[in-house]
């Protein structure tokens, strides 16, 4: 008993365990259903263009007792892997690329683990396709045989194609390329070949035919995208022939000679005739009409002529037989036709050189007239030429050769049996050019092959060649530069453009024309080239100096060719400098200078560069001016006005200047303009009214306008002070009187009116010059302030006071003028009396002014004064 409870702890840990090992559940996935991306990957279905890492699913599963799980795949032996695991995540990436077409299933064994309890199961998975493969026609190459009087629109080959997508993308098209040039047309669906309906096919013509055929499917998707693929290949359609042509003669005409020698039974030539369908010729069979008188045969099947008679039994010099050529038909029929001449001659010995005869006979000769350039391969139809060897057999064969410029013509044909028509053909067309050769001039030489004694003759040929109008006018540049003063007149020359025809008579003749937007002021004689400007042309360079435009030379047929002409307009010094007004007034701060400036409207230099100097000033030497930028300023020794007032008499500091501007092209142009200076100390340099005035010194309507300004301004103020008075009385029921607003003048004689804003520290400043001039008839009953009655009705509110009227009502009546630091600006009108008047009692007291100023401040430092 003891040694029972001894043990009894650990047996009781034991059966524990024992009963938790029991109590284990095994893990589980989730079943989503088809169309889940996570669960167990059951009835999952992917394309087959999915990209290689794409996460295609997520294995998603539980463990009842909560514990965490892990997943895994696997494969069966043999079997691609096309999948990988996270095996804590479950995500489920694709490592393999997939291909429908050949594999379109996939089996996977997922597994779902607690570490415990691993659970498990063989799934499949679905390769979608997608249009991935493009058409393959299969059974290439294709060779189709024709014959060629099939009937069109018969269909005479099929081809076929195969996609093996599925659905749209594995259905298949057929076109041809070229449709409108194709003899042929087929079936886009069952890919049948027809010869088109009214298209006939001619072996004589073409043997071969090259038709491309496409397919192409039905498109579909590929990575996101529509994709349509296609093939093309090319089938080959040998057109057979048939027997539908007759028998033509080789080599005509014929011409055979019989000697005095041959031997009965002896060739005289042979006659070859071939059927005129060459893929399946017929047999020839040969036989004589007529014409023998019982002397020749011919082989049936060779074509040889033959004598059968010894010469001397001969009767005629000549025999002209007819020979018939016939087709043997497959059956042994003899079916089509043709004829030929045959000429034999009789002909004694080698006794006689080879001899060229013409139209008229013996002749050794030949002249032709023929336009250059003909067509490469024509027959000279203008040379009559026979050539003959009046002796038999081999005495009678002899080489033709032409002797001269080599590689122009060839002779045909180069050896001769007995006679022959002597054919000379062009070899070389552009060699024979009239511009190189008038006469071409060669020899025919006939010498014999194969006789010891050789004899030979020759021919002369004398070719005349006649012009055509194959040449272009051509410049001789591509371009001219030409140059023209401006002043030159009207019809002036420009330059000579000069093209060269070298064809002959009238085709060598050249016009000349011009064109283009910069042509307008020129023009050019028709035959001479000669360019020159329009009698009415007036050339400046200031306006444009640059001009081009196209020549054409053109010969009478039209042929023409094209060079540009570019035209440089240069400048000559035709305008003088030009000042803006011919008397200016300028006023010089003492230590500044004024700058008078002239233009010069020549377009270069040195004709536009201008130069100023002082013509004349007194006294001479106050002022230097500045050569190139016509700056004026005072001697440097000049640095007031009392060095001034020692130099000259003349009180108001006021000079005139000649001033000339010449500009520098030859001959020389010059201008001069008068230039009154009022010189003056700086002063105006406090406040912002003087730094204006200093400003507006040469510009008097500037500050005419702010005056004018300031008026506006002082009656708006009035208006609206009388407004509101008015107002103001109207409501209390009091009527003021207008006359405590405005005063009623005193005087009606003329006074100066001193404006303090206007007024300045220094009694020398040239501002005191603003005077104003009043008349108290201007003033008369404007502003209703005098002392007459008036109806006791309530008052309006005022109208605001005329402006001063610029124009006076009569001739009585004074003007106004308002002075400045350079001058007075005074309207035209009030010149007359204003030289009545003389200078103006304002300037006199001025210029008193200064002159005590002046006095005392010598007296002051003790210098002596004028």
């Amino acid at each position: 008993m003891k040694h029972v409870r001894r043990f009894t702890p650990s047996l009781f840990l034991s059966l524990m365990h024992i009963c938790l090992v029991q109590a284990n559940y095994a893990p589980y996935f989730f079943d989503n259903g088809a169309g889940s991306t996570n669960g167990n990957m059951a009835l999952l279905s992917l394309s087959e263009d999915t990209p290689v890492g794409t996460h295609v699913y997520t294995l998603n599963g539980t463990d009842p007792e909560g514990d965490p799980v892990t997943y895994g795949l696997a494969y069966e032996a043999g079997s691609r892997r096309y999948f990988s695991v996270d095996k804590t995540l479950g995500n489920v990436t694709l490592i393999e690329e997939l291909d429908r077409e050949k594999e379109d299933e996939i089996e996977v064994i997922v597994s779902i683990s607690d570490g415990l309890s691993t659970v498990s199961e063989k799934v499949r998975i679905l390769v979608m396709d997608a249009n991935d493969e493009s058409p393959e026609f299969i059974n290439t190459p294709y060779i189709v045989q024709v014959p060629e009087n099939t009937p069109s629109g018969s269909s005479i080959f099929k081809i076929e194609a195969v996609d093996r997508d599925t659905g749209s993308g594995g259905s298949i098209t057929y076109f041809l390329q070229n449709i409108h040039s194709n003899k042929f047309t087929i079936d886009r669906h069952s890919g049948v070949l027809r010869i088109k309906t009214g298209v006939t096919l001619d072996y004589e013509k073409s043997r071969t035919y090259f038709v491309v055929v496409v397919a192409k499917d039905g498109g579909g998707k590929l990575r996101g995208d529509n994709k349509v693929f296609s093939a093309t290949t090319t089938v080959t359609v040998n057109v057979e022939d048939v027997q539908d042509t007759p028998p033509m003669f080789i080599g005509t005409p014929y011409y055979g000679y019989v000697y005095e020698d041959t031997l009965a039974g002896s060739e005289v030539l042979t006659v070859v005739a071939l059927d005129g369908d060459r893929g399946k010729p017929n047999t020839i069979h040969y036989r004589i009409v007529n014409g023998s008188e019982g002397s020749f045969e011919i082989g049936n099947t060779t074509g040889a002529i033959s004598v059968i008679k010894s010469p001397n039994q001969l009767k005629k010099e000549v025999y002209e037989l007819k020979v018939q050529a016939s087709e043997v038909s497959q059956e042994g029929d003899l079916s089509v036709h043709a004829f030929a001449m045959v000429t034999i001659r009789v002909v004694d010995l080698n006794n006689h050189p080879p001899t060229f005869y013409g139209e008229n006979g013996l002749q050794n000769r030949f002249e032709l007239t023929m336009y250059e350039h003909p067509p490469e391969g024509e027959i000279l139809r203008g040379l009559k030429i026979t050539v003959n060897d009046s002796d038999q057999g081999a005495n009678a064969k002899f080489n033709l050769r032409l002797v001269g410029p080599g590689g122009i013509f060839r002779v045909v044909p180069q050896t001769v049996l007995n006679e022959a028509q002597v054919t000379i053909i062009v070899e070389n067309s552009a060699a024979i050019d009239y511009e190189k050769f008038k006469v071409l001039t060669f020899k025919l030489l006939a010498i014999e092959v194969n006789t010891p004694e050789k004899f030979s003759s020759t021919a002369d040929v004398v070719i005349r060649l006649l012009d055509t109008n194959d040449n272009v006018p051509k410049f001789s540049s591509d371009y001219y530069i030409a140059r023209i003063p401006e002043n030159s007149p009207g019809g002036s020359n420009v330059v000579a453009v000069t093209a060269t025809d070298p064809d002959s008579g009238m085709w060598g003749e050249v016009k000349y024309s011009i064109y283009g937007t910069g042509a307008d002021l020129f023009l050019i004689h028709p035959s001479t080239g000669i360019i020159y400007t329009q009698p009415w042309a007036v050339l400046d360079a200031e306006v444009n100096s640059k001009y081009n435009f196209y020549v054409k030379a053109e010969d009478t047929d039209g042929k023409y060719s094209l060079a540009e002409v570019f035209i440089t307009v240069l400048d000559v010094n035709d305008h003088s400098p030009e000042f803006n007004e011919n008397i200016q007034e300028k006023t010089m701060i003492i230590g500044s200078p004024v700058k008078i400036e002239a233009i010069d409207q020549d377009a270069e230099e040195p004709n536009n560069i201008v130069d100023y100097s002082i013509m004349q000033a007194d006294p001479a030497n106050v002022f230097d001016i500045d050569q190139s930028t016509g700056e004026i300023k005072l001697k440097s020794y000049i640095r007031s006005l009392d060095i001034i007032h020692n130099i000259t008499k003349n009180k108001d500091c006021i000079w005139s200047l000649v001033v000339q501007a010449k500009d520098r092209g030859s001959p020389s142009f010059s201008t001069t303009a008068v230039l009154k200076i009022d010189i003056t100390e700086e002063t105006l340099h406090k406040g912002p009214m003087a730094a204006f005035l200093m400003q507006t010194k040469d510009n008097p309507m500037k500050a005419l306008g702010v005056l004018a300004g300031v008026m506006g301004i002082m009656v708006l103020i009035t208006i609206m002070i009388s407004t509101a008075m008015f107002w103001r009385n109207k409501r209390s029921n009091k009527i003021m009187p207008v006359r405590r607003i405005i005063k009623k003048r005193q005087t009606p004689q003329p006074r100066t009116v001193r404006m303090e804003w206007l007024k300045f520290k220094r009694p020398s400043n040239a501002a005191e010059k603003f005077v104003v001039e009043d008349d108290a008839k201007s003033l008369h009953n404007e502003n209703s302030n005098n002392n007459i009655q008036v109806s006791p009705v309530p008052p309006t509110a005022p109208l605001p006071p005329p402006p001063p009227a610029l124009a006076p009502p009569s001739g009585d009546t004074p003007g106004w003028r308002v002075p400045t630091v350079s001058g007075s600006l005074t309207p035209k009108f009030i010149n007359k009396q204003l030289k009545k008047r003389g200078h103006g009692s304002a300037h006199n007291a001025l210029v008193s002014e200064l002159k005590m100023k002046f006095e005392k401040r010598n007296a002051a430092i003790g210098e002596p004064h004028i």
